[in-house]
């Protein structure tokens, strides 16, 4: 092997989990953290799973490293939300094996449902938090935590994000250093806990971040670069140091922040000290900031800078140097938002509900698409999991029912669906839930799942069965119908509605893009178009409207046939194949 090759941010989090002698990895998918799993997935001295959720995941990589394994869990910023349970309290219990929790933020909201500063998770669980600002240092960091977990007893975070997360450079290699299990010794005080055992383990906590403090400020992973101009001081980390960097490049001082949490305040003093004016530049929320003039340090900050969204070259360069960038004027271009992929099994459903005129709680994944105009369909979005609670809240208070539906995919449900569902059971709000079952976790890359029969490695595993489930929680009305069959998911639909109890319907059909889904022959359109654009409200983006018919595109049409039942003068049929 090359000692010296390209990676991506996400790739290198997974060569450090290697190299440090990393031996469990549990995550949940979710962009952009998805490929730090997938990559570590590639080494066979690595056991490593897709859980069925970050809660599952942080706490079955917590099991390990207390048998004595080092151990690693990787969640996006919202995963961060599920997986805090676990996370929290075994900052209290500490480790045996080292523990590395990797976290990738989404700045500029590319594809998540909000922006999130995940370093306030740091500082609210008193864990220490990395931050890398390439590729090596992703190696290099994830090696570096596994390290500080076993010296200070403690989980420690690794913040990425999308920036650095998909991000290509070059990265040093070293071979596997193999790590034994470190021997387990029952010790009730440590790892139960109980009030009385977490009482005495909170003091532990707080001594142990007074010897992180003392360590961030020796540690050289705190950088200070003078470039010979110390009238501007520039602290950053992560993305924004590398931004930073092309915008300011050697005319301006740097300290380089690789630990966020704790801060190495003295450090950071003594550089403001050093010049004229310190800035501190941070995507997201004045994390730093505040810590810093809590601290009496005079410093520059969101006063500047914007706590939404991810900084440019000309912003900084703006903010900072006071230039004046002209902007060319933007092209007038047709918008081009994202939308469902020909053939996709959930277009039909939405069509279906858009013209049942039902209100519609909708859930994360591919699926939240059907928001998107013209299918219009959904009422609401969350989180995962929300969309059979919320209908079920609000079939509480608006007796509903009968007029309400909630839409959420299969790994989605085997996330946090199943106790959403048994709540709406056990409360009896009288929901309807349709589970979208397209054989895969979409949204994140097709990944496996509980439901799938297959492990992250390709092995066999058991399929859950989603009808058994769902009776075995207390639904007596199941019923599963093809996506593709309009008419059948319409009937199944209304009997469903007209039940006083809770119902679930399973919209099933692989995802289209699938190596196991066949192409058929595409669609095309005869004389018989009557250039109406029915066709168009179903939203594939082969159909486009011609200057006296409807035409498909063939390289786009995967010959899924919606387009031909919707079409009321039989204008659309499949061509022969050759």
């Amino acid at each position: 092997m090359n000692d010296r090759q390209l990676m991506l941010g996400n790739e290198a989090v997974a060569r450090g989990l290697y190299e440090s002698g990393c031996r469990f990895v549990s995550s949940y998918p979710g962009t952009p953290s998805t490929e730090i799993t997938e990559y570590a997935a590639r080494y066979d001295e690595l056991a490593v799973e897709w859980a069925p959720n970050e809660k599952v995941a942080a706490e079955a990589a917590v099991g390990a490293c207390i048998v004595g394994a080092r151990a690693f869990s990787g969640m996006k910023h919202v995963g961060l939300n599920v997986a805090a349970d676990p996370i929290f309290t075994a900052a209290y219990t500490g480790v045996n094996g080292g523990l590395v929790l990797g976290v990738a933020d989404d700045m500029g909201i590319h594809s998540s449902q909000n922006e999130q500063d995940s370093r306030h998770y740091a500082r609210a669980s008193k864990l220490p938090m990395l931050e890398p600002s390439d590729s090596q240092q992703c190696l290099d960091y994830t090696k570096l935590a596994f390290d500080l977990s076993e010296q200070f007893d403690t989980p420690v975070f690794l913040r990425l994000s999308t920036r650095i997360s998909h991000a290509r450079s070059a990265v040093n290699l070293s071979p596997r250093v193999d790590v034994p299990l470190k021997p387990y010794e029952k010790n009730i005080g440590k790892y139960v806990m109980m009030p009385a055992n977490a009482r005495v383990r909170h003091v532990a906590v707080e001594q142990r971040l007074d010897a992180l403090r003392q360590w961030a400020e020796q540690s050289d992973i705190n950088t200070v670069e003078y470039n010979g101009d110390k009238r501007i001081g520039i602290v950053a980390a992560g993305i924004a140091y590398q931004t930073a960097r092309e915008a300011l490049g050697d005319n301006v001082s740097y300290l380089r922040l690789g630990c966020v949490f704790p801060l190495a305040l003295d450090k950071i003093r003594a550089f403001a000290d050093s010049v004229e004016t310190l800035y501190i530049i941070e995507e997201l929320d004045d994390f730093v900031e505040q810590t810093v003039r809590a601290a009496g340090i005079a410093c520059q900050g969101k006063a500047l800078f914007s706590p939404m969204g991810e900084y440019t070259v000309s912003q900084l360069r703006a903010a900072i140097l006071g230039e004046r960038v002209e902007q060319a004027a933007a092209p007038t271009l047709p918008g081009r938002p994202p939308v469902l992929c020909p053939g996709c099994p959930h277009r039909g459903v939405f069509h279906v509900l858009k013209g049942m005129k039902l209100f519609v709680s909708g859930d994360i994944g591919c699926y939240t698409l059907g928001a998107a105009a013209p299918l219009s369909a959904l009422d609401t979005t969350l989180c995962m999991g929300a969309s059979i609670s919320g209908l079920h809240g609000a079939c509480r208070v608006t007796g509903l029912a009968d007029k309400s539906v909630a839409v959420i995919g299969d790994s989605t449900f085997l996330h946090s669906g199943i106790t959403g569902l048994m709540n709406a059971v056990y409360n009896g709000s009288g929901a309807t839930l349709l589970i979208l079952d397209n054989s895969t976790t979409g949204m994140t890359g097709h990944q496996p799942n509980p439901a799938t029969g297959m492990t992250i490695k390709g092995d066999p595993a058991y399929s859950v069965d989603l009808e058994a489930l769902c009776r075995a929680v207390g639904v007596q009305d199941v019923a599963t119908v093809d996506a593709h069959d309009l008419d059948g998911l319409k009937a199944a639909v209304q009997s469903a509605l007209k039940k006083p109890e809770v119902s679930v319907v399973i919209c099933r059909r692989p995802c289209v893009l699938l190596k196991s889904v066949k192409r058929l022959p595409a669609f095309v359109v005869n004389d018989s178009c009557k250039h109406c654009g029915a066709c168009l409200k179903i939203a594939c983006p082969a159909i486009a409207r011609g200057d006296k018919a409807m035409t498909i595109d063939p390289t786009l049409c995967v010959g899924c046939g919606l387009c031909a039942k919707v079409c009321k003068f039989n204008a659309m049929e499949q061509a022969v194949s050759l």
